[in-house]
């Protein structure tokens, strides 16, 4: 097995890679990195093109341009069997007539390791994946999340220089998705190989991921930890894609955020100019609807509202409120049950709407966005 000890040396460098399939531009001067010990998380819907970078990394495609790096090596060239890669697939692609131990260790037989030595680790990954009790039982004997574990285990025998997953939770229900991201997310801390997930499910990214990179028809987005690719989106398609956001557009006025009765103070920044047109962004849950002096956080106060929806959602509230300002769509506000408790709301009633976090994105077009271009 591979040295525990993660180190920043780059594990996996993708550099420059684009690809076309006929005139359809499918990856766009893709570049990132994902250090030893790391989990990166390709984000995107379905047509951004991150199954595409999955299978150029484990060379199953050629990219038309850019090239692929593991461990400091240039494998662009290399077909997949001599990259040392493992990927695990939605459907595991576990041999049905074949025991845990004989799925594990099929690979190895068939490059004709000695039978002591794929004994020794077969047994190693058995104990790593926990399925001590279920190395005699067939795939059909076992559950989902037991599958999958041998899947990654299998993965694991060749010493992969990094593990590609293709929507691993895709085929299972929510509740063991939860709990099955929960379990191999604590796996791969253990076994610290450096592994990439692609998902378009923005809660397994958020979970799953130290990094995650959002794809938008073919090109990066962002890249950055959840936190950071959550609370400061670098583009609007960010913004939407992952999680839910409230925009408003305005302009920018000697360091404010303006718009008819709305003026946010913002941080000067010198590539904003005054008079510029902007979007102000804000998540549901960075909506406050009380007046400044109820709360100890930073607060701006927007503009008053009407509720127009109230609807209990299990562990929050969710709000519909819409603004005393013209053209405007409602916005949506979470409360958690703390808020709800103390401050109950119903329907027509009026109240203040304030901000605790906010963002502002110069107004590109979605078509036209660039990462690089954003403030």
């Amino acid at each position: 097995m591979k040295d525990n000890i993660q180190t920043n040396q780059a594990a996996v460098s993708v550099e420059g890679v684009s690809k076309k399939f006929g005139a359809a531009v499918v990856l766009d001067d893709i570049n990132f990195s994902v250090l030893e010990g790391e989990t990166l998380v390709l984000l995107g819907a379905s047509g951004s093109g991150k199954t595409t970078i999955l299978r150029i990394i484990a060379g199953l495609e050629t990219p038309d341009s850019g090239r692929v790096i593991l461990h400091g090596k240039d494998v662009t060239e290399l077909p997949a069997r001599a990259r040392g890669v493992g990927v695990i697939f939605q459907n595991y692609a576990l041999f049905p007539k074949m025991t845990v131990e004989g799925n594990i260790g099929y690979g190895l037989r068939l490059r004709g390791r000695p039978k002591s030595d794929i004994a020794e680790i077969v047994n190693t990954l058995i104990e790593l994946t926990h399925l001590e009790e279920h190395r005699r039982k067939h795939p059909s004997q076992l559950s989902g999340g037991q599958q999958q574990r041998v899947a990654i285990a299998r993965a694991l025998a060749y010493n992969p220089e990094v593990l590609l997953f293709d929507e691993p939770f895709g085929a299972l229900d929510a509740q063991i998705r939860t709990r099955l991201r929960r379990e191999i997310r604590a796996l791969l801390r253990e076994i610290k190989v450096p592994s990439i997930f692609i998902t378009h499910d923005q809660e397994e990214a958020l979970e799953l991921g130290d990094r995650i990179a959002v794809l938008n028809q073919g090109r990066l987005e962002q890249i950055g930890t959840p936190y950071n690719v959550y609370n400061k989106p670098a583009t609007e398609f960010v913004a939407t894609f992952l999680g839910a956001a409230n925009l408003l557009l305005g302009i920018v006025n000697e360091n404010r955020f303006e718009a008819e009765d709305i003026f946010l103070k913002i941080e000067p920044d010198p590539k904003i100019r005054d008079g510029q047109s902007v979007k102000l962004v804000f998540r549901p849950e960075d909506v406050f609807l009380r007046r400044p002096e109820n709360l100890t956080q930073n607060y701006q106060p927007l503009v008053d509202g009407i509720v127009e929806e109230v609807n209990f959602v299990g562990a929050f509230e969710r709000v519909v409120v819409r603004l005393n300002i013209s053209t405007r769509p409602p916005i949506l506000v979470t409360r958690p049950k703390s808020e709800t408790t103390v401050f109950p709301l119903e329907p027509g009633v009026k109240v203040p709407v304030g901000l605790v976090r906010f963002r502002i994105l110069p107004n590109y077009t979605l078509a036209s966005e660039r990462a690089a271009r954003v403030i």
